[in-house]
């Protein structure tokens, strides 16, 4: 038996995990929040460092052999040809990018040059976006920038001594604006497009390779970023989808080519395993819920969900589409939330409660569905976040997805998928690995849902939502795309169930424009209301 670690370094804190290298069983933990204010844009870098020497302290590292490190993906650490710091590291939660991101895409040309380039199109997050602004906002140490790098190279490189060679991966890499997981390349001349001058980048290794050994003899291995190193974590495969709830939420999958999509609603990362990992964002997931929750006077989530759970599918004829931050999938920035269906039966909390969920449910099913789209299989999807533990969402999701829905026990799955690569890198630098298979894990512990006899009313849902939204945003999801496909829904969301233009039919109801589920003359959304705010 080996020992590995793999550690987390997040926005917040630094997680590690100490694992035995042939079952993945974890030995010890440790943890550590970084000194610095919350929710923080812009950092001096060695916070995460004093946060990783406090975590790893006790003697945690006793008789490890390798760590992988996982970290915050989207940060940008500037360094100058010493390697020293330019200014401090711009994290991902940074919006001042936002018409830096803009002006990228006006430069290359629009938004299908740069999904045909590096697979993504530039956003306010991405480090390509924030060389822009660094060059446009702080010109002086712009010029200064000799070598750029991201959280997890700088923390790899600084474990190693800071030797000459600095590296990344390809998951890494690929969520840069300047790296493409289609050829595997970089693309120097996007980061003289944003920086003005060109800029040393990290050797990307493979998934299995050695980033180096430590002055003390340990092994590091490539690393990763923490969506990578999460799926890896959690061992999903190709037919896997992950759904992640948070304020926004996302979706993504193992799919064997990497997706080029000229609507920028698909990133194409790459994964920890040398596969891709197509990512869906929306702009809205449990915000939504909160939303509601305090609309209705309700105490929290919890509350919330039981309260849904008085309803019925469909909500009585409502319907949420839960766009209060305006939306990414389908790209309507500049859209707010629209409540539909009011009618005085309807008028209920429960009814409202029910329909916050189902309309995250559904918005997040438009994301699947986005994938699906594109040949990406989808046979089971694994939900996570604090609010994939709700009643409503677990009984709600299997139908709304129409697929098996695994929810696993929470974990630290990105410290996880770290120590696992550092097991791998271990494995095959003593010839016991293949750098083509990583090492078999057991599986995290998981409660499994399967549709039932709820996937017709699941269906249902889909439809009715599908005919609100296309009402009230035709074409959102380009010409006689409704965004649920899964179900063979037409331009308008209907057709599963024999439903006319308007959304009609779901379950026997006539041509006059009644809901999906026998709603009244108003059920297709003519009486929708505004709820959020725009972007």
């Amino acid at each position: 038996m080996g020992i590995v670690a793999g550690l987390d370094s997040s926005s917040a804190f630094t997680h590690i995990v100490v694992c035995d290298t042939d079952t993945g069983a974890v030995l010890r933990q440790g943890y550590a929040a970084h000194p610095v204010e919350a929710k923080a844009s812009e950092v001096d870098p060695q916070a995460w460092l004093l946060s990783l020497g406090e975590a790893a302290s006790g003697g945690l590292l006793e008789g490890v052999q390798a760590i992988g490190v996982s970290a915050q993906q989207h940060g940008l650490v500037p360094l100058d040809h010493q390697g020293n710091l330019v200014r401090p590291a711009l994290l991902g939660n940074d919006r001042r990018a936002q018409v830096a991101a803009a002006d990228l895409i006006d430069g290359l040309g629009g938004r299908q040059a740069w999904a045909e380039a590096v697979g993504s199109v530039p956003q306010a997050a991405q480090p390509v976006a924030k060389l822009r602004w660094l060059a446009r906002a702080e010109p002086e140490n712009a010029q200064r920038v000799a070598a750029v790098a991201q959280p997890h190279d700088w923390l790899v490189w600084q474990l190693l001594g800071r030797p000459a060679r600095r590296t990344t991966d390809r998951g890494a890499a690929s969520g840069t604006g300047y790296w493409s997981a289609g050829t595997g390349s970089y693309r120097p001349d996007l980061v003289e497009l944003a920086l003005g001058h060109q800029a040393a980048l990290p050797e990307v290794l493979g998934p299995a390779d050695c980033a180096g050994t430590t002055p003390e003899g340990l092994l590091i291995s490539a690393g990763t970023g923490e969506t990578m190193a999460a799926a890896f974590g959690l061992g999903v495969a190709v037919g896997d989808a992950v759904v992640s709830l948070g304020a926004s939420g996302s979706v993504m999958a193992v799919h064997h080519e990497a997706l080029a999509d000229t609507t920028g609603m698909i990133t194409s990362f790459a994964d920890a395993t040398g596969m891709h990992l197509p990512v869906v964002h929306t702009s809205n997931a449990v915000r939504a819920l909160r939303g509601t929750a305090e609309m209705l006077g309700v105490e929290g989530l919890e509350e919330l969900s039981a309260l849904a759970l008085k309803s019925t599918p469909g909500a009585s004829g409502l319907v949420l589409l839960p766009y209060l931050e305006g939306e990414r999938t389908p790209r309507l920035p500049h859209t707010a939330g629209t409540l539909s269906g009011l009618r005085r039966e309807a008028m209920k909390p429960e009814h409202l409660a029910r329909a916050a969920f189902e309309g995250m449910l559904c918005s997040l099913a438009d994301a699947l569905d986005v994938l699906r789209g594109r040949g990406v299989e989808v046979r089971r999807v694994f939900l996570l976040g604090a609010a994939a533990e709700l009643p409503a969402v677990r009984a709600l999701a299997p139908a709304v997805f129409g697929t098996q829905v695994v929810v696993p026990q929470p974990a630290e799955y990105a410290a996880l998928g770290a120590a696992r690569q550092a097991a791998w890198a271990l494995g095959v630098s003593q010839g016991t690995l293949d750098p083509r298979t990583p090492p078999a894990w057991q599986g995290a512990a998981a409660q499994v849902l399967e549709p039932g006899e709820e996937l017709a009313e699941g269906r249902a849902v889909r439809q009715q939502y599908a005919a609100t939204r296309d009402q009230i945003h035709p074409g959102a999801f380009g010409t006689g795309a409704s965004g649920t496909g899964a179900f063979g829904a037409g331009a308008s969301g209907t057709g599963a169930f024999g439903a006319g233009a308007s959304g009609a039919g779901a379950f026997g109801a006539g041509a006059s424009g009644t809901g999906a589920f026998g709603a009244g003359a108003s059920g297709a959304g003519a009486s929708g209301v505004d709820v959020g705010a725009g972007a």
